[in-house]
């Protein structure tokens, strides 16, 4: 009876405990109150160096509070601002030819603690620091027409291209808060986030581009279904149905191994994507080989599974009943992480967040119900 007790309270503790872990995942930094609009023109006690009024205005990163004026103001020449919270971190506008970030040239601006203003042009040849290349690039600043103003918490960066028609895939990125380039060799750390954009510079209407979007939908539904709804579907099934025995068996069975492929499934999908978009996300990858490991031994674990009346059965059940636990934690707050990694959006926490309420109701409900029968 105590075991049992000792069973039950250390299953609702670890449904607990995702749900907690999950909110938490799922909190950001805000940010302040934005002193900038594209209702009112463009004023500043420090003048950018060429004139705003007409320009074309809208927030293109609703996130990050980040703000784009832009005009084609000569035969060849397009002007920018880009205005974004100042936050002690680099705020950078790259431009690319297909919506990734490498291979793309970024116009990268920072204000250091003593007040001095840094704009630099880059080239970002890879993933690591030492491919990201200052004063390198195809993009032709025209000269001396180049400014940073920091006014009222924000950044402005003020630049001026020579070109015919410039990229209309547009990547914006942010830095970590309190990691500026040192003016020793400009070297830029790895941004803190970043979003890829397409502007249409005739309407002025900016629409966010998700490379991938298929496989990254259903990288994400594939992990979700199989590792944090079947998942846990299968191991209340074996706990609450033990009356209708041996059915509750092959339900048990046959959840876990629809939840496996799924899974499995999952975490291809989700290399594949690593692959194609070169992204830094070692830690959701590495937590989902480790969690299809876990998946690999306990279906592995059923082909060796001893009989009831052998001694080392009570082991393989110890054995089993915690590595599921820990995959299912594991997963749930992958499956979170995930959701933050790709700005998916508050829907999809959302939704997966009822799920999981939903099925802890049920296994309480199921529990309370099995306590009352005995």
């Amino acid at each position: 009876m105590k075991a049992s007790f000792k069973f039950s309270a250390s299953f609702f503790f670890i449904i607990f405990l995702i749900i907690f872990i999950s909110s938490q995942i799922s909190k950001v930094n805000s940010q302040g109150s934005s002193t900038d609009s594209c209702n009112t023109n463009l004023k500043l006690k420090s003048e950018i160096l060429f004139d705003t009024t007409s320009f074309h205005c809208l927030t293109v990163w609703n996130q990050q509070d980040y703000i784009l004026r832009y005009m084609r103001t000569d035969t060849n020449v397009w002007s920018y601002v880009l205005s974004a919270p100042n936050a002690n971190s680099y705020i950078a506008m790259g431009f690319s030819e297909k919506g990734k970030m490498v291979g793309s040239t970024a116009i990268v601006g920072w204000v250091s603690n003593d007040g001095t203003a840094t704009m630099k042009k880059y080239f970002l040849g890879g993933q690591s620091p030492n491919q990201v290349l200052p004063d390198e690039g195809n993009l032709q600043l025209v000269n001396f027409t180049s400014s940073v103003v920091a006014e009222n918490s924000r950044i402005y960066l003020a630049f001026q291209l020579n070109t015919e028609m410039p990229s209309n895939r547009l990547i914006y990125s942010v830095g970590p808060s309190g990691m500026l380039p040192s003016t020793a060799d400009y070297r830029l750390t790895e941004h803190q986030d970043h979003i890829s954009t397409s502007l249409d510079y005739n309407s002025g209407q900016s629409e966010t581009k998700t490379l991938y979007a298929n496989l990254r939908r259903s990288h994400g539904l594939l992990n979700m279904f199989g590792w944090g709804i079947l998942m846990p579907i299968g191991v209340m099934t074996a706990r609450y149905l033990r009356q209708y025995d041996p059915i509750w068996f092959y339900s048990h069975v046959t959840i876990q191994s629809l939840a496996f492929i799924l899974g499995f499934a999952g975490v291809i999908s989700g290399l594949v994507l690593n692959n194609r978009l070169q992204n830094n996300v070692n830690r959701h990858k590495g937590l989902g080989i480790f969690i299809l490991l876990l998946g690999c031994l306990q279906a592995i674990a059923i082909l060796v599974r001893p009989d009831k009346e052998s001694k080392k059965r009570k082991y393989w059940n110890w054995y089993h009943y915690i590595t599921g636990r820990v995959l299912i934690l594991l997963a749930t707050i992958n499956v979170f992480y995930g959701i933050h990694l790709g700005n998916a959006g508050s829907s999809w926490k959302a939704g997966f967040s009822v799920v999981l309420v939903i099925l802890f109701i049920t296994a309480l409900m199921l529990e309370i119900r099995m306590w009352k029968r005995r």
